[in-house]
């Protein structure tokens, strides 16, 4: 599986110069990048790509609030299958109609995402497995109510902050999870204290084994304390080491 980088990890970068950026993740060695708003820059990541040999598999867009025809049609010129929306805010996943409402607009999202032959998606952040809803978390809840065909992007350090095992989260939501997001760190809401894959306290090795239907992995970063082509380039690493083995993996 080749792995993918969440661009916003370097959003700093991106707004000073977005083609030397993805020109020194390409240099790093990824092959495939996680772009987020492409909607607005889509001419702009087409071009860095396409010198680069960068594809993008999925992409973030704010789906439930912005021009889903602009949205869809950035989507198709940049090659994104799937478009995830990443951010619904925790006032909304505190009772039982407002998901369901919530459900509702993200299916009629993937019906009309269907027409431009693209899938959509919804990526989690701690708040939606801390609020309790109808004897489950609210993500598994609204996973629920979602039509077949919507899938899930799982963010596992933020399943851990909300305070549910990734893995078991992972198991119970099966074949829908097609993208996780690989962050490592204290498992806390520091942004700051997030450290490359394989340097804090997640599974890396365990999520991915437990995402059984998992397309691609996607190094991010919220924040970061040092360097983060340093970060990003420490995660592809480990990644492409592979999981420990034997007495490596009894350390």
């Amino acid at each position: 599986m080749a792995y993918s980088v969440q661009l916003y990890t370097v959003r700093d970068a991106i707004e000073k110069d977005l083609p030397g950026t993805i020109r020194r993740l390409a240099e790093i060695g990824y092959t495939q990048a996680e772009p987020y708003k492409f909607a607005e820059r889509a001419e702009e990541f087409a071009t860095a790509f396409e010198e680069n040999g960068i594809s993008a598999p999925t992409g973030h867009a704010p789906l439930l609030s912005a021009d889903q025809d602009e949205i869809f049609a950035a989507a198709k010129r940049l090659g994104i299958g799937t478009v995830i929306d990443p951010f619904v805010p925790a006032e909304k996943w505190q009772d039982a109609e407002t998901i369901r409402d919530t459900a509702a607009r993200l299916n009629e999202a993937a019906k009309k995402g269907a027409e431009y032959g693209i899938r959509v998606g919804y990526h989690n952040h701690w708040w939606e497995l801390e609020s309790k809803v109808e004897g489950t978390n609210a993500l598994e809840f609204f996973a629920s109510l979602l039509d077949p065909e919507v899938v899930l992007e799982v963010d596992a350090y933020w399943v851990a902050v909300g305070g549910e095992d990734p893995i078991a989260v992972l198991g119970r939501l099966g074949d829908r999870v097609v993208a996780v997001h690989l962050k490592d760190g204290p498992v806390n809401e520091d942004r700051k204290a997030q450290q490359p894959a394989g340097q804090g306290k997640v599974d890396i090795w365990g999520v991915i084994a437990a995402a059984k239907n998992l397309e691609v992995g996607v190094v991010e970063f919220d924040d970061y304390s040092g360097d983060i082509f340093e970060g990003v380039a420490a995660s592809l690493r480990y990644l492409e080491a592979g999981a420990p083995t034997g007495e490596e993996a009894a350390r």
